[in-house]
């Protein structure tokens, strides 16, 4: 009892939801119900070379966190994290006991000695300092024994269990927490942090308590209702019942939980946090999250297939994410080429001297229905639905490049002649294929939007003139496609519209395009 604490990140770690925007007033709250809780450390926020400003919990010396602080502390200690690449230590004061009383530092594998240098920085203007080397499960055996001998030179207040990618599981712990206990001096503190992409957090935190060395002090990290960049932390009410129950300890669970009501909710409406299946696939590999979060902003995998790219990375590229590299290998792994010359050949006929109309399934197709009925029934256009089949609708084509748009149409009976792209290949053999890197990339780069993708087709069949409707951009406010489940499909927002705009405005060089419908790319 008394050897196991608690560390609250809520304000530091919750701010990737964020932008560590909470609000004035919701800092002093959220710092003020976690001293009325006796939570032993809370992290007010990042160190940060930054413009400051008062709604943030991002702060360029520690007089800035002064208004935010209570004056009736408790046994409450204050902390906050620095980058020690991202912060210059020369802003930082010497410790005064008036503001923070502790300063968390992490680095990465590969600039070890940077991050000590910056610790005994912060050691010597008299502060704790816990050592956070990032993604600790990176490491072999041998690179903690190393690292370790380095830390006990310094002897920084606290070392802490940092699982960056979420990627730990018991026996990980174990080993880990062992070489660290029988290596690291006896007088620093040994931290945990654990990420909720196994969803493990709470069991190894357990499983934590239970194999400590029953005179090391130790610090949990938690942040209330888990909050944190998705898929989250442990979480903090829970921990603290656990400890109440388990180890002694008197936290007071309320003022938390009244926290979570009066502010913590509602964040989570911005950015929903909690396991979720492409942050677990990340955590498989031991990949930095980004992988998977540049995967699932595409819209158009399913889980397997992100499973099967991320199975791809490169050891030496997990750790530090490199964008050009997974796009490369999203591009690789989209691209199955087929020879489709024979193909192209058959629907340049069909379409010779045709009126060609594509349907793609934003709102407005139901909206301005009357308007696109009659233009069909005046033209008789031959209709392409983009990714979809229409139910309001007889489409001639079905053109598809999406395999959970393809998995949902599959499903309907319709008799429209269905065309595929070649990254769907593994997946339906019974259509015509068309060479998906011939669809997708050009001398403007690549773009795997369905409707952009057909527009490029078309352009291959000679067409003169396209006509375009329920191509309407995406909005955060209001309907974007004529059925809900296609919403989860897309998350690009705005730069998904910044991006078509400029790949419809590149097509309208080379061929007509006439909007039937209102949309964010007819500029």
């Amino acid at each position: 009892m008394g050897h196991i604490k608690l560390l609250d990140c809520t304000l530091r770690d919750g701010g990737y939801i964020n932008d560590w925007n909470f609000g004035f007033h919701t800092i002093r709250s959220i710092i003020g119900k976690l001293v009325e809780s006796q939570v032993d450390y809370v992290e007010v926020g990042f160190l940060r070379n930054c413009e400051y400003d008062k709604d943030k919990a991002l702060y360029n010396n520690c007089s800035e966190m002064t208004p935010v602080l209570p004056k009736k502390r408790g046994n409450t200690m204050f902390t906050a994290m620095a980058l020690h690449n991202k912060y210059d230590i020369n802003k930082l004061e010497d410790y005064d006991g008036k503001t923070i009383d502790a300063i968390r530092v992490t680095f990465h594998d590969y600039d070890i000695d940077e991050g000590l240098a910056f610790i005994a920085r912060a050691k010597e203007k008299g502060y704790k300092v816990f050592c956070n080397p990032i993604n600790i499960m990176g490491y072999s055996d041998e690179m903690i024994l190393n690292l370790l001998e380095k830390v006990n030179r310094i002897q920084p207040y606290a070392f802490s269990i940092v699982d960056t990618f979420g990627s730990m599981m018991k026996s990980d712990l174990l080993r880990i927490y062992s070489l660290i206990e029988h290596n690291l001096d006896k007088s620093i503190v040994i931290g945990l942090h654990l990420h909720e992409n196994l969803a493990l957090s709470y069991s190894l935190a357990q499983e934590f308590i239970a194999m400590k060395a029953s005179e090391r002090k130790s610090v949990i990290d938690a942040s209330m209702l888990g909050m944190g960049r998705t898929p989250g932390n442990l979480c903090m009410e829970l921990i603290m019942d656990y400890m109440n129950k388990t180890q002694g300890s008197i936290y007071d669970v309320n003022p938390v939980l009244d926290g979570i009501d009066d502010h913590i909710i509602q964040l989570k409406q911005i950015e929903p946090w909690g396991y979720s299946t492409p942050y677990a696939l990340s955590a498989k590999f031991n990949l930095h999250r980004n992988y998977a979060e540049y995967l699932i902003g595409k819209g158009r995998l399913r889980a397997k297939q992100i499973n099967q790219i991320l199975a791809g990375i490169e050891e030496h590229k997990k750790t530090a994410y490199d964008e050009e590299y997974i796009e490369e290998l999203y591009r690789r792994f989209q691209n199955h080429e087929v020879d489709d010359a024979n193909l192209i050949g058959v629907l340049e006929e069909k379409l010779k001297g045709k009126k060609i109309l594509i349907l793609a399934p934003g709102a407005s197709i139901l909206k301005d229905k009357d308007r696109i009925d009659a233009f069909i029934l005046e033209e008789a256009p031959v209709v392409i639905a983009a990714n979809f089949a229409p139910a309001d609708y007889r489409a001639d084509y079905i053109f598809c490049s999406n395999a959970m748009r393809y998995d949902a149409l599959r499903e309907k009976k319709q008799d429209s002649a269905v065309l595929v792209t070649s990254n769907l290949m593994d997946v339906c053999e019974e259509h015509d294929v068309l060479n998906y890197s011939e669809l997708s990339f050009d001398e403007k780069g690549v773009c795997d939007n369905c409707v952009i993708m057909l527009m490029k087709l078309l352009m291959r069949l000679k067409a003169e003139k396209i006509y375009v409707a329920g191509f309407d951009g995406y909005q955060e406010n209001g309907d974007n496609y004529v059925k809900s489940y296609m919403a989860s499909q897309h998350t690009k927002g705005l730069e998904e519209n910044i991006r078509n705009r400029m790949f419809v405005e590149h097509i309208r060089k080379q061929i007509e395009v006439v909007f039937l419908t209102d949309s964010l790319y007819n500029g």
